[in-house]
């Protein structure tokens, strides 16, 4: 069976609000039941290993009800054996990337926090890419695409067309929570990166773009859609 690696961000504390942050859910469930329903095994690794802890308004049993329309995350969370896939999760440096014909890296709050300067994930990724095979990231997943460089020192984004949470998102998430959430915002950091072309489509629509071998979805209502384009690189 052809496999695919999910790397969750591990739990965090935002250096801006203070809250505790992780995934987020639908980011993870939309896509593993999509590569599941192709009939990819799949397996869930970490930064650092250990148990995952998703962002409260990702939880479809959250007392906010902000994703309380999820029912796949909740199927999800309420099914033994894919419910136990984010805890006890393996270390990035203990998996075996020649393993995998597929990598997709998973968005939430942390990874802006935990992933955005983590060498080692970056390596892992920008290595994995370089073998030719379907490397994707949703969401503020996408962060790591600012940083990751190839082994000729070039951004893995240089000459690439890609997407990733939008300035307009960013906007309604503070908005809506009454102060500033991101230490960044991806959009813009990557309007400053010359040779590369980040678009978006509108706030919070699906969308998800397939470069190559690079696939990114724009945010969590992206995550089935970008699955969808990692399937069809993979020749499902």
């Amino acid at each position: 069976m052809s496999k695919v690696l999910m790397i969750v961000a591990n739990p965090a504390t935002s250096p801006v609000t203070g809250w505790p942050i992780g995934f987020w859910w639908a980011e993870l469930s939309h896509a593993w039941l999509k590569f599941r329903d192709a009939g990819y095994e799949v397996d869930v690794a970490s930064p650092e290993g250990g148990d995952l802890m998703a962002d409260g308004y990702s939880d479809p049993e959250d007392e906010s009800g902000y994703s309380a329309h999820d029912v796949i995350s909740m199927g999800f969370k309420h099914t033994p054996a894919a419910a136990e896939l984010t805890r006890a999760t393996p270390a990035i440096k203990d998996v075996n990337a020649s393993a995998y014909d597929a990598i997709f890296i998973v968005g939430g709050q942390s990874p802006m926090v935990s992933m955005i300067d983590d060498a080692a994930l970056h390596r892992f990724i920008a290595d994995f890419y370089e073998t030719g095979k379907p490397t994707a990231a949703v969401c503020h997943g996408t962060c790591v695409l600012l940083k990751a460089k190839l082994s000729d020192g070039s951004l893995l984004v240089a000459g690439k067309t890609w997407t990733g949470f939008a300035n307009s998102e960013e906007q309604y998430a503070e908005s809506a929570v009454g102060q500033k959430i991101q230490p960044f915002w991806i959009e813009s950091e990557a309007q400053k990166i010359e040779n590369t072309n980040f678009i978006v489509s509108g706030p919070m629509a699906e969308f998800a773009v397939r470069d190559g071998n690079l696939i990114t979805g724009q945010q969590q209502n992206s995550s089935g859609k970008a699955a969808e384009l990692v399937i069809e690189a993979l020749g499902r």
